[in-house]
């Protein structure tokens, strides 16, 4: 506020020295909205109308990702008899709890949110929000920024056929945390000797610097500390099976976190997948299609046995 306030000042001390200074609508327009509350108002003054449609996607357009919980590990055999590890996610229903537009946020996002919680576990601004646009409380909410053309409705669901099988999708997760730990465990140090000319010294990093010259210890030297806990990103991780009746979907690998932690997921940036095969900017279902009767869509494995074709 106070940051607000300077700048208003500073705004309005240059305007009476010049009056004849145009005021830009752009700045008129940023204060008033400051001390207004066009923020719980939902966005009509821009004029643009999102519709839940299928559209063309192009090699530029950006989808929305999607929050998930990891269920845990398995393994499977696939046709070829090809073990593959398991990572079962679920997409527990999934909305559009805001969109944010140039006009009136500056960018062009979604923001999506997943699960249920109920109205005591929640802080009174984030029922204030929930009310505001309209939509169920949810218990976990991420932004992901698309393209104009990616926008959808406010209250849209997006389910696990957001993906197809097959192609490949970055998976975003806080790692596990192993709490303080040596160098050994954190940054595979050898260690010293087991037996011979040690002395209480097995586990410990050794020398860490230097002499007179320079005196310090340099930053980034890997030493003891605090191990996982931190965000980290799983890239192109294939997507092996999904299930549209439970909303599962079926990774092959490991992805970041705790059984029952959230992950976000979103479109591979380096092992695009194939514009032509997803749905845009999202999977709209039929009036008529019955969701707990589908079967999994299990990935194209090929005509041709991997084993096999080195004979």
């Amino acid at each position: 506020m106070a940051a607000v306030s300077r700048g208003l000042i500073s705004y309005l001390r240059n305007l009476s020295i010049n009056p004849n200074r145009t005021i830009s609508p752009s700045i008129s327009t940023h204060f008033l909205r400051t001390f207004s509350s066009d923020a719980l108002i939902d966005e009509g003054e821009s004029g643009r109308i999102i519709k839940a449609e299928p559209r063309v996607m192009t090699p530029n357009s950006k989808r929305t990702g999607v929050i998930a919980v990891k269920c845990g590990m398995t393994a499977l055999w696939d046709k070829w008899g090809a073990r593959v590890p398991i990572t079962v996610l679920w997409c527990d229903e999934n909305i559009v709890s805001q969109v944010k537009t140039p006009e009136k946020e500056g960018i062009t996002a979604l923001q999506i949110g997943c699960g249920h919680k109920k109205e005591k576990h929640l802080t009174k601004p984030e029922v204030g929000h929930f009310r505001a646009q309209g939509v169920p409380l949810k218990r976990k909410l991420r932004e992901f920024p698309v393209t104009e053309d990616a926008l959808l409705p406010l209250g849209t669901q997006i389910s696990v056929r957001h993906f197809v099988p097959g192609q490949y999708v970055d998976v975003t997760g806080i790692t596990k945390g192993k709490g303080f730990q040596g160098v050994m465990k954190r940054h595979g140090f050898k260690g010293g000797p087991a037996s011979h000319g040690a002395s209480l010294s097995h586990r410990s990093p050794g020398s860490t610097g230097q002499r007179d010259a320079p005196g310090k210890v340099f930053k980034g030297k890997k030493m003891a500390g605090r191990m996982g806990g931190k965000q980290r990103t799983v890239k192109n991780v294939w997507v092996y099976k999904i299930e549209p009746a439970r909303n599962l979907l079926w990774v092959r690998g490991q992805v970041p976190g705790n059984e029952g932690d959230f992950v976000f997921i979103k479109d591979a940036w380096y092992k695009k997948p194939d514009i032509s095969t997803l749905p845009f900017p999202t999977y709209f279902s039929t009036e008529d299609e019955d969701e707990s009767s589908l079967e999994p869509l299990v990935a194209d494995l090929g005509e041709t046995d991997p084993f096999m074709a080195a004979d």
